[in-house]
């Protein structure tokens, strides 16, 4: 391996263990911003769905650890690595990466000041990540009981999101376009929360359902309930959330709180989890849970 490169992992690997020594779970990335470490099951027959399970090295986001120990020994296994990728949607930031591109020909940035305009909300002080293609990367901290879904475009044209499952290249990596670096003035800041306003737009829209729906909700109120009953294993909270945004904004929350929690209920929340849910978007909205 080349003296550069060599430096390159060493730098990766100490910008690695400064990101993790706050809260930040890291897993190492190679020059073209893919997981350094190739999947253990690539040459598997019909290899069984493994989010590292296995006990070995090689499951990408699910790699990621906090743990110096770990990291460690993740950058061993990986020693072309020169850059570290950090994990979304984990705790305690629960982090949500805006990736604001300039590759597509539109101005991203532009983009998401009309969104902010049109939904009345702004952007707070936050940490913002330079790339190498003059993009923007900005960290924001989403609320534990949501699971905000990767997307590419679909809030707006050259706006990507980092959720859940996905990672954003942190700042100190090389890759083959260049160095990822911290904003003057933001290394400091920790991920800012997340607009209401702006977190509702980046959860998936509702889809029409044929579940039948408590009597006591009116014709808007079944329409949310009915959407939180389609709910799958791993949207459930998420489901749930978006629905009582809607219905908290609407004017209608306290009377459905009942006929969500069922609703909940039947989709295999607890109903601890049902109310602690329904109480952050209570929260989010402006209104007392």
């Amino acid at each position: 391996m080349a003296t550069t490169d060599r430096q390159a992992t060493t730098l990766a690997l100490a910008h690695a263990l400064s990101a993790a020594e706050r809260g930040l779970a890291v897993i190492p990335l190679s020059r073209t911003k893919l997981p350094a470490l190739r999947s253990p099951h690539r040459d598997d027959t019909d290899p069984a769905r493994c989010h590292g399970e296995c006990g070995r090295f090689g499951h990408g986001v699910y790699d990621a650890a906090t743990a110096p120990s770990r990291i460690r020994a993740l950058f061993a296994a990986a020693p072309w690595a020169t850059g570290y990728g950090i994990a979304c949607g984990l705790p305690p930031h629960h982090l949500i990466g805006l990736d604001l591109d300039t590759k597509s020909g539109t101005d991203s940035s532009a983009a998401l000041r009309e969104l902010a305009l049109r939904h009345l909300f702004t952007i707070p002080a936050t940490v913002v990540v330079l790339t190498p293609s003059g993009g923007r990367h900005l960290w924001l901290s989403g609320p534990p009981d949501v699971v905000v879904p990767n997307s590419a475009s679909r809030l707006a044209p050259g706006i990507d999101i980092r959720g859940a499952g996905g990672y954003l290249v942190g700042p100190g990596s090389r890759t083959d376009q260049g160095e990822y670096r911290t904003a003057p003035g933001t290394a400091r800041l920790a991920p800012a929360v997340c607009p209401p306003a702006l977190l509702r737009l980046l959860l998936p829209p509702p889809r029409a359902t044929r579940h039948p729906t408590p009597a006591a909700a009116g014709d808007h109120g079944q329409g949310l309930v009915q959407f939180v009953l389609a709910a799958h294993e791993g949207q459930r909270n998420t489901r749930l959330f978006w629905a009582a945004c809607r219905a908290y904004e609407d004017g209608i929350g306290p009377a459905l709180v009942e006929p969500f929690v069922e609703a909940a209920l039947n989709t295999g929340l607890s109903e601890r989890e049902a109310r602690a849910t329904l109480a952050s978007a209570a929260r989010m909205t402006g209104h007392q849970p």
